[in-house]
């Protein structure tokens, strides 16, 4: 997504933005995990609208970085007990994050995704407003006691495969207006669900997260990666074709959409500043990933998330102005009259980010 910006920076005083993270983060610290089984909306009631959180034990810290995870299997199977993510979420819940396990929406006959576009668009929106509900759940679960001991402005999402396709587009399709209108009419799909929040619920708080963890996942446009976007670190197999580690249809069937992988995502991550970074694995394809911690592939690409992941916890020290600005987590956007809000067209807007920073801007189509 692509438009004109004007940007005034104020440079707020900064004290003690960041203090040390205490050894927590890195390794596993904590032993054991306690696993919470929760249904996350307040509108469906069903299975497919259920996490499992992850929080470690014997922690007393109360403002931790959370995690959410989703699973693979196409749009049309896989649910939360996949070992890839049991292990992914137990790890760093073991190294002091808080993790969830998060199921999503189906599609119900997998022959009809696969010769259906519009259903693929469909499933695919249902799914991120399912993962939107579940941020909002944490944070109205935050402004009501904050149950699970998270910091409501580091929330990071991602998953393998399909889980991965979801982080993606939840966080860089920031407008309605960015989809398209043909040969599908996207943007009518996306209103029919509910809008760029959807319908899962918990309504009235952000689902803005702080980075994007994509495993074996894709975009279906690269210029959907903006300036303005989260952080992205991916990780995949150079010869996958299930989601194209270049561009390519999914599972390398034409009826199904193209998706692009890291080949294609972190060039335009780049060329447009974003922070970001990925891990390549020469020859591989697109399974690497599902036998979690047996498999060195999937152990090395959970290293790598947490190495990527570390610099840009509030917990770190900057060492300098500039080493905070590479660093900087966009916490919420408001508008001129403090409520806050969604990136708009030809609105002024603040920016405001975990280092103090704030940054007032309009963009022009």
């Amino acid at each position: 997504m692509k438009n004109i910006f004007f940007t005034l920076v104020f440079s707020l005083v900064i004290n003690s933005v960041f203090s040390q993270c205490d050894g927590r983060y890195e390794t596993e610290i904590f032993n054991s995990v306690t696993t919470t089984t929760i249904n996350y909306s307040d509108v469906y009631t069903n299975s497919q609208h259920e996490m499992d959180i992850y929080t470690p034990d014997g922690d007393t810290e109360t403002n931790r970085p959370l995690i959410l995870y989703m699973h693979g299997g196409s749009f049309t199977a896989g649910s939360k007990e996949q070992i890839d993510c049991v292990d992914f979420c137990e790890s760093f819940a073991k190294r002091g994050y808080v993790t969830a396990s998060v199921n999503y929406r189906l599609a119900s006959n997998p022959i009809n995704f696969m010769l259906d576009q519009e259903l693929q668009y469909r499933t695919v929106f249902k799914a991120i407003a399912d993962i939107k509900s579940a941020i909002r759940y944490f944070r109205k679960d935050f402004d009501n006691g904050n149950t699970y001991g998270i910091d409501d402005n580091t929330i990071f999402i991602g998953g393998t495969s399909a889980g991965g396709v979801i982080a993606v587009h939840l966080a860089y399709v920031d407008n309605i207006s960015d989809l398209p209108t043909s040969p599908i009419d996207v943007q009518s799909i996306a209103n029919s669900l509910g809008g760029i929040e959807g319908d899962a619920g918990n309504l009235g708080y952000s689902s803005q997260v702080s980075g994007v963890i994509s495993f074996a996942g894709g975009i279906n446009d690269v210029n959907w990666i903006d300036a303005l976007d989260e952080p992205l670190v991916s990780i995949q197999g150079d010869a996958d074709v299930i989601v194209n580690y270049n561009c390519g249809p999914g599972q390398g069937v034409a009826t199904i959409l193209t998706l692009c992988g890291t080949a294609e995502m972190h060039p335009q991550a780049n060329a447009v500043g974003l922070i970001n970074n990925d891990l390549v694995y020469p020859g591989e394809g697109h399974t690497w990933f599902v036998s979690g911690n047996s498999n060195s592939k999937f152990t090395q690409a959970v290293e790598f998330t947490k190495d990527f992941l570390y610099p840009l916890l509030p917990c770190n020290n900057a060492t300098s102005i500039t080493s905070i600005n590479s660093k900087k987590i966009l916490i919420k956007i408001i508008d001129l009259l403090g409520r806050e809000t969604e990136k708009t067209i030809n609105t002024p807007l603040f920016y405001i980010y975990s280092n103090g920073e704030v940054e007032k801007k309009m963009f022009i189509n």
